[in-house]
């Protein structure tokens, strides 16, 4: 079967897609500027789920809703790793340049997430609604992996 989308469906999803394909090339670039391993091991590991959100949502513009199933277990096991791996650093000794990718990111998340919010309430289709949150969820978890980064390493202060 394949799904039918309005014009402003299929413009929400070309904004998404747009979105995905410049979190993709921003993750991979900043991966290649960070100075901490242990960054650049989180920036590539978030390229490639912002690879796997941008080829769902190509399989949705071609008119197929893409299988989402599996994907989240890993995802979770990445940000517990993130912010559990650099609890024993000090914090406030971070590199300027890696908080300003961090930051740049975090608000990118922001921006991208809150982007999906918009779009998951103008579809009619109940799968295609799924597959939107189910990305926007990844989305969400990477934001809250990089804060937890960053909290981590002295680059966030919760006041």
């Amino acid at each position: 079967m394949t799904i039918q989308f309005s014009q402003k469906e299929k413009s929400l999803l070309m904004d998404q897609k747009e979105h995905e394909e410049s979190c993709v090339d921003k993750y991979a670039k900043y991966a290649n500027q960070a100075q901490d391993a242990e960054l650049k091991q989180l920036f590539t590991s978030y390229s490639a789920k912002e690879q796997e959100h941008l080829n769902s949502i190509n399989q949705m513009l071609a008119g197929q809703i893409p299988t989402m199933g599996g994907q989240q277990q890993g995802q979770q096991a990445q940000n517990q790793q993130a912010s559990s791996g650099s609890q024993g650093q000090t914090q406030g000794n971070y590199n300027q340049e890696d908080a300003k990718l961090c930051k740049d990111m975090l608000m990118t998340e922001k921006y991208v997430s809150g982007a999906y919010n918009t779009a998951i309430f103008e579809f009619r289709d109940t799968n295609v609604r799924q597959v939107l949150n189910h990305i926007q969820k990844e989305e969400q978890e990477h934001g809250e992996g990089l804060f937890q980064y960053m909290q981590s390493k002295g680059m966030y202060q919760v006041q």
